[in-house]
């Protein structure tokens, strides 16, 4: 393979890669500190990012606003999505898209005006008299106050849910046992500070006289619950939930045995196919680089595995250390009032995060087993004496259908035992460290990858 087509083959794979997992640049604005306000007066015309201890917007953000913060309260317009997470949540203002939030208490005023979809979980989540969400409501809590109107659907998982005002459509509930009674204190005495009462919310499903469901209406309950007349316009559907089994757990479906050896087998020749096919690709475009790892773990077997385990252990520690400075920049930057840096710095961060995780997960799952793959198949052709031991490709072949056959055969399913992974896991730190003191080696001799 001819240097040029090499050359030509990496740039087509990073375009593609590039434009897979990339997005147009939009502007940014960060905000960091104690507690930001965006003043009554203030417009934003970027995309915000916030956090702070405290966040509160009273002007316009003609974008979307990603805030994390201990208290976060909206009282302006986002003429956007809010995605937020924050202890307590106050909406009273106007967002024009929607809402994806978690926090223990979200509460929407009379005023708040939300033009498309709440979805979010957290543990109360209520919205007053006056409230309107232009879309669906999708929301997981411990209790749910519905006072608001609600154009389209309703889905929610609560042990309590209560609905006051009106949904334009159909409403699913899987709610908790109504028979229970509240005891002792409710549970927003153990929760943090909060800038709104919490509500205290009746188990199970509850509809007030004046509210009205449009459409149908489906919960989960062990009995028949009354409603009062004509709240309901659709039909009423009540679903048993699934009994536990003595022991408190679900019943599981067990495979048979016929099944776990056809998944066995099935599952053995996907490895086999997968890693034999990855490696011919890898040998077509870098086979002096291939062949000089896997030399190197010939030569050097211990120190291999020893660089293995710390190139592993490295790993995480570097995940951990890109989080810190992203994080990190981003606030610092945001305190400085450099907001275009912030998200540049949280962007860079994110690709570099990803750059790293999908490097180890190829290397861990392929590369690895691939250069192991090759040295072992080496030695069994020079042991047999045969001339393909200096073949392109026959030594990696021979060698990672060797690796899948004996893995294969230590995760049979009538074998019991951890092997197989132990082995796996070896396997992986013996490439590894090969890959790490080759890359070493020619990063100090300057050494070309593609060199023939």
């Amino acid at each position: 393979m001819s240097r040029s087509h090499r050359i030509l083959s990496i740039l087509i794979l990073s375009t593609l890669l590039v434009l897979t997992f990339t997005t147009p640049a939009y502007a940014y604005d960060g905000r960091g500190g104690d507690k930001v306000v965006i003043a009554a007066d203030q417009v934003v015309n970027d995309d915000l990012y916030v956090g702070a201890k405290e966040f509160v917007l009273d002007g316009t953000a003609n974008g979307d606003v990603i805030a994390f913060a201990q208290f976060v309260t909206v009282n302006g317009t986002i003429n956007g999505d809010l995605i937020t997470a924050a202890q307590t949540i106050v909406i009273n203002g106007i967002v024009t898209g929607s809402v994806k939030a978690a926090g223990s208490v979200l509460y929407f005023g009379d005023k708040a005006k939300i033009g498309g979809d709440l979805v979010g979980a957290g543990y109360s989540l209520e919205s007053r008299s006056g409230s309107a969400f232009g879309r669906d409501l999708v929301f997981a809590a411990g209790q749910i106050l519905l006072g608001g109107n609600i154009v389209r659907n309703v889905t929610a998982y609560s042990g309590a849910l209560q609905i006051d005002g009106n949904i334009g459509g159909n409403v699913k509930a899987e709610v908790g046992d109504a028979s229970q009674t509240q005891a002792g204190p409710p549970p927003s005495m153990f929760m943090g500070p909060s800038t709104v009462p919490v509500p205290l919310v009746k188990p199970g499903l509850s509809i007030d006289p004046s509210a009205m469901i449009s459409g149908n209406l489906e919960y989960t309950q062990k009995a028949d619950l009354t409603f009062p007349a004509g709240v309901v316009a659709g039909q009423v559907t009540r679903v048993t939930p699934p009994t536990p089994e003595k022991n408190g757990t679900q019943p599981s479906i067990q495979e048979t045995t016929r099944q776990k050896v056809t998944n066995w087998i099935f599952g053995s020749a996907r490895s086999l196919i997968t890693l034999i096919l990855f490696g011919l690709f890898l040998l077509w475009l870098f086979p002096i680089l291939l062949k000089g790892i896997s030399e190197k773990l010939g030569t050097q077997p211990w120190p291999s595995m020893g660089w293995g385990v710390i190139t592993y252990a490295g790993f995480f520690f570097a995940v951990l250390l890109i989080i810190f400075v992203t994080i990190l920049g981003a606030l610092l930057f945001g305190v400085l009032t450099l907001g275009g840096l912030s998200g540049t710095i949280v962007w860079l961060g994110i690709l570099t995060l990803f750059a790293i995780i999908l490097g180890f997960v190829l290397a861990t799952s392929f590369l690895a087993k691939i250069i192991f793959g090759m040295t072992l198949g080496k030695w069994i052709l020079l042991r047999a004496k045969s001339p393909l031991a200096e073949h392109k490709f026959w030594p990696m072949v021979i060698g990672v259908a060797v690796i899948v056959a004996v893995i294969s055969f230590l995760s049979f399913p009538l074998v019991p035992g951890l092997l197989a992974g132990l082995l796996n896991i070896i396997i992986i730190l013996f490439g590894l460290g090969a890959l790490w003191l080759r890359g070493r080696e020619m990063l100090t001799k300057k050494e070309p990858i593609t060199a023939s």
